[in-house]
């Protein structure tokens, strides 16, 4: 009796390490590859000049990036795209992200009704870091 719970504790502890290890592995695969989809996708596209100018045009992406340049990063929670993926899916959650970058692609949401949806769901540190992000793969 002992030693079959005893075997059945080791095998929880080992999924249970398993499970974390794809979790922490996977995040950082998919963030990876994600962002550098995206960022060689927009450098090769000529698509960040767009996004540049749309930024530029808008007082409210303005107001974001400004916050962005003078933030101190050594302050922020988080400093690597990796670190950004794990909160976000950790606090918003990977179906309602989908959810948020389908609604934007079909036209269905602003990026005002984005960011508030982040700000209910992330911590003021939390969003300026990834505005420090960002603000890195578009202007550094």
């Amino acid at each position: 009796m002992k030693r079959g719970f005893l075997i059945f504790l080791v095998t929880i502890f080992l999924l249970s390490g398993v499970g974390y290890g794809v979790y922490y592995v996977g995040t950082n695969i998919a963030s990876k590859k994600i962002t550098d989809d995206l960022s060689a996708e927009l450098h090769n596209s000529g698509q960040l000049e767009e996004v540049r100018a749309y930024i530029e045009n808008d007082p409210d992406l303005q107001r974001y990036v400004e916050e962005a340049r003078q933030a101190d990063r050594a302050a922020l929670p988080f400093t690597t795209k990796e670190e950004a993926t794990r909160v976000l899916i950790r606090k918003v959650g990977v179906t309602d992200l989908l959810e948020m970058q389908s609604r934007v692609e079909r036209g269905k949401a602003s990026h005002q009704e984005i960011i508030n949806e982040l700000e209910s769901s992330l911590t003021e540190d939390e969003l300026l870091a990834l505005k420090v992000i960002a603000y890195k793969e578009l202007y550094e």
